[in-house]
Order: structure tokens, then C-alpha cells, then sequence
């Protein structure tokens, strides 16, 4: 039988973050997602905190403690963007995406560590995204945040590995969220014809691979990217 872990995932509250959150849940692990608003899926504790301020993740650790046990599996999902051209990018449009995508997932598995020391084990998974390697016009912050996690993922790969504690990345594409739901059916189709599988993916799809490395038969994995974006990266 596989094991029950617990499991937090930030930014649990919509989109692929949701996805990930439910598919844990449909596991049968005991599941946190943290959120500014909203609320996870069904049978997970939702927990406000603001991945930005790491005495408001220590507080949502200590919740989830008490109610579910130590955190095995971290999932470092929270992000933002705030799309704009280099030239017209402002200071704050990149320190701000920068601070909540990268050094938000630091806060996090910092806080993480401490348990998973302790217990010699764990699973940290961090969601980047097939720009942060591929890069994309108009996203140089999101693109940077998203490029560090892999930097973070690879040297907490060598600082903790030995405690059987692993760290990846999983870098999706275009996924069928509200965010691409927004796009025009024209703009849909141009992006489906740089993709070589032709399709966008269902965040179920992003979910099943996350819970796969947070499981025991990953257990040899880590400092790794998985793409999960129909051939869009191709290995960037």
C-alpha cells in the first residue's frame, strides 16, 4: 500500500494548484492548501497565508501541524504575473513576481525543511513553468522567478538529499485554467500550433505527475525538471 503522507500545496485555491490539491485528496493523503482567498477542494484544510511573509508561513505550518501532523510533501505552487515589455516593466512589476514566485517557494521549503529533517523525510516539488527555460516576450519576471526555482530545486538536491529528502521541478505548458480560458479562440489556436501534442493540457494532467514524484516509486528522482507541456519545451 502506498503511503499516506501530509501534504501542503500553496496557492491551492484555483487553477492547477486546486487540481493538485484534489488529486492528493482523491488519494486518500491529508491535504493543506494555502490561500489569500478562497478555498481548497473538498477534504483539504485550507489555511490563510501569504507566501510573501515567512512569520505568516510559519503561523499556517504551525495550523497544519496540529491539525494533520508534520508536512511531508510541500508543493510550491503560489504565483502571480504581471505581464509587460522589458521596456515598460516597472521595478515594483518584477521585485513583486520575483519575491511571491521565487523567494515565496524559499519561505516555504525553508519552513518545510525543518520537519523533514527531523523525519528523514520528504517531498518538495516546486511548479515552474515551460517559460522559465523556453522564456516568453513580455514575461521577463515571471520568466526569471520561474527559471530560480530549478537553481533552488538543484542546490536543496545537494544540501538534503542524503536525508532522503528530494527536490523537483515540474515545468507545465499551456494548461486549460480561467487564464487561458481568457484568451481569444484566434490567439488559442496559435498557441495550439506551436505545441506539438496540439492541445493545451488538463490541469488533472499537471496534478497526476506531481503526486507521482511526491510518492514512493520517485524516491530516486530529484533535482530534476518534468515538463509537462506536449512537447512545447522540448527539453529546454
Amino acid at each position: 500500500m502506498p503511503s499516506v503522507r501530509t501534504v501542503l500545496v500553496t496557492g491551492g485555491n484555483r487553477g492547477i494548484g486546486f487540481a493538485i490539491a484534489e488529486e492528493f485528496v482523491r488519494q486518500g493523503h491529508r491535504v493543506a492548501v494555502t490561500a489569500r482567498s478562497g478555498s481548497g477542494p473538498e477534504g483539504s484544510l485550507t489555511v490563510r497565508a501569504d507566501v510573501t511573509d515567512a512569520a505568516s508561513i510559519d503561523a499556517a505550518f504551525t495550523e497544519i501541524e496540529a491539525s494533520l501532523g508534520p508536512v511531508e510533501v510541500v508543493v510550491a505552487n503560489a504565483g502571480i504575473t504581471k505581464d509587460t515589455l522589458l521596456m515598460r516593466m516597472t521595478e515594483d512589476d518584477f521585485t513583486s513576481v520575483i519575491d511571491t514566485n521565487l523567494s515565496g517557494a524559499f519561505r516555504v521549503v525553508k519552513r518545510a525543511s525543518k520537519g523533514m529533517l527531523k523525519a528523514r523525510f520528504g517531498r518538495i516539488v516546486l511548479i515552474s513553468s515551460v517559460v522559465g527555460l523556453y522564456g516568453s516576450a513580455g514575461q521577463v519576471n515571471y520568466s526569471a522567478s520561474k527559471s530560480g526555482l530549478v537553481g533552488l530545486a538543484r542546490s536543496v538536491t545537494r544540501e538534503l538529499g542524503a536525508r532522503g529528502i528530494t527536490a523537483n521541478v515540474v515545468a507545465p505548458g499551456f494548461i486549460e485554467t480561467e487564464m487561458t480560458a481568457e484568451l481569444s479562440e484566434a490567439v488559442q489556436a496559435e498557441y495550439k500550433k506551436n505545441i506539438p501534442a496540439g492541445r493545451f493540457a488538463s490541469p488533472a494532467e499537471v496534478a497526476k505527475v506531481v503526486t507521482w514524484l511526491a510518492g514512493d516509486d520517485a524516491g530516486y528522482i530529484s533535482g530534476a525538471v518534468i515538463p509537462v507541456d506536449g512537447g512545447l519545451g522540448m527539453g529546454h
